[in-house]
């Protein structure tokens, strides 16, 4: 192990010193380089380059469950565990999570729905359980806010919105944009939390319009709504976080391809067996014809 580290990191300091504060020989290392690599030695490197191809295939979003997964899939046999010391050992990781914006405006005199959902985030169907949420993405020319729709059944985003300003317009037309795309029968539970967008007369109008059931959150409570805040989670530990937007134009792009492209097509979600949004509709389309 020794010896690999001093390999590893040969172009950043001189053997001779990485030899000293590791205490081996300059001999022995020299010796090691030249013996030839064991199998496991080369399966690991092999497993280790495809692993790194999965991870740039997969923008560098992936983790190791993901990863472990997609190797599966090409029929490459092998622990989770011993991909994640494969990763951890070539400096292969995910992004990390950055301060949370507040969107949430709950004062207000709006009437206010019960918390009807009361944290049951597994729907049986599509279009029957829909939860809603606002958040913020910095840019070079202030902040940009993205209104989303989730349809807890396949975790797909149904509807979205962006807009500068975090008004009742941003949410009213991403909640338009599911109904069209949807076109949900009765019965249909909308879940979001108190805030003045979502308490609003105009969308209130909307659900009723529509025969949906509206659910609010308790104050204060975002675990109320936690896949939704699961999904702005990952959308910007994946995707926001590792970019820096100069314009509003390069953020709204940069969104879209995420949610259109990557996530609601692409990227496999543990609540689905690993399966991406669309492809778990698609194995369950008989049940999806006859209800959406």
């Amino acid at each position: 192990m020794k010896f690999q580290f001093i390999e590893d990191h040969r172009q950043e300091y001189a053997v001779k010193t990485m030899c000293r504060a590791l205490s081996v020989s300059e001999c022995g290392y020299y010796a090691w380089r030249k013996r030839p690599k064991s199998e496991r030695e080369q399966k690991n490197e092999e497993l280790t380059q495809h692993i790194q191809q999965i991870f740039e295939h997969n923008r560098q979003i992936y983790g190791s469950p993901r990863i472990h997964v997609e190797l599966n899939d090409l029929g490459v046999k092998c622990s989770r565990k011993h991909v994640a010391r494969l990763m951890r050992a070539a400096g292969i990781s995910a992004g990390q999570k950055r301060r949370r914006v507040r969107t949430t405006d709950s004062s207000h005199k709006n009437p206010v729905a019960d918390n009807r959902l009361n944290r049951e985030f597994n729907a049986f169907a599509p279009n029957t359980r829909w939860t809603g949420d606002i958040t913020g993405i910095e840019t070079g020319q202030g902040w940009l806010y993205l209104a989303i729709i989730l349809d807890l059944y396949s975790r797909k985003v149904v509807g979205w919105s962006m807009s500068l300003h975090r008004d009742e317009e941003l949410v009213e037309k991403a909640l338009k944009m599911a109904l069209i795309q949807r076109c949900p029968k009765s019965g249909l539970m909308h879940h979001t939390d108190r805030g003045s967008q979502y308490t609003s007369q105009a969308y209130q109008g909307l659900l009723a319009s529509a025969g949906i059931t509206c659910s609010m959150s308790r104050k204060g409570n975002c675990w109320d709504n936690a896949p939704t805040e699961s999904f702005f989670g990952t959308l910007k530990r994946e995707w926001t976080h590792r970019h820096h937007y100069q314009t509003q134009t390069q953020a709204r792009q940069s969104i879209f391809d995420y949610i259109e492209t990557f996530y609601n097509r692409k990227r496999r979600h543990s609540a689905l067996g690993y399966l991406s949004p669309v492809a778990y509709e698609q194995l369950n389309r008989k049940e999806l014809e006859t209800t959406v």
